[in-house]
């Protein structure tokens, strides 16, 4: 009797570390929910107001790259460009959509060919992208979210 007393005295000395629960701090949690967190995926992808009839995330984003394109194409075709050689080139456009919806050419890559025959074809560019429509930005996890993208536009002058 005496062993069995003493067995369950040390069984109830050990078994108080099943009660005690880890308390974790809310910086703890936001570390790891970061962690996991998918910062190239966002949930809309920066739209117009034209493209809002699309329910597919993969239809507004197409939406919302040709509206750019076609904004882009049309403002280069009603200026007077003149050259002296043919020019056939995909110029790639790197774009930045702030949270607040404003969107910013961070670089473009042009072919020397080009900036030679067209000298001011990085501000005929900031000039089109001027005349866009309002921009709504991504979405990430019900938040405005500050998104960066490429984008070719081909240029064929002859």
């Amino acid at each position: 009797m005496r062993y069995s007393l003493v067995f369950i005295f040390i069984l109830l000395l050990t078994s108080c570390d099943y009660f005690n629960v880890k308390k974790i701090s809310s910086e703890a949690i936001l570390k790891e929910e970061l962690e996991t967190f998918n910062w190239n995926d966002v949930d809309e992808y920066p739209s117009f107001k034209a493209c809002d009839s699309s329910t597919l995330k993969e239809d507004r984003t197409i939406c919302f790259q040709q509206t750019i394109t076609n904004n882009i194409t049309s403002y280069l075709q009603k200026e007077q460009i003149v050259v002296n050689q043919d020019i056939n080139e995909t110029i790639m456009l790197y774009f930045q959509v702030s949270k607040k919806g404003e969107l910013l050419l961070l670089q473009s890559k042009i072919d020397s060919l080009t900036t030679q025959e067209i000298p001011n074809i990085n501000q005929l560019l900031i000039n089109s992208l001027d005349s866009l429509p309002k921009i709504f930005p991504a979405i990430k996890r019900g938040q405005h979210v500050t998104t960066e993208f490429k984008l070719p536009i081909v240029i064929h002058v002859n």
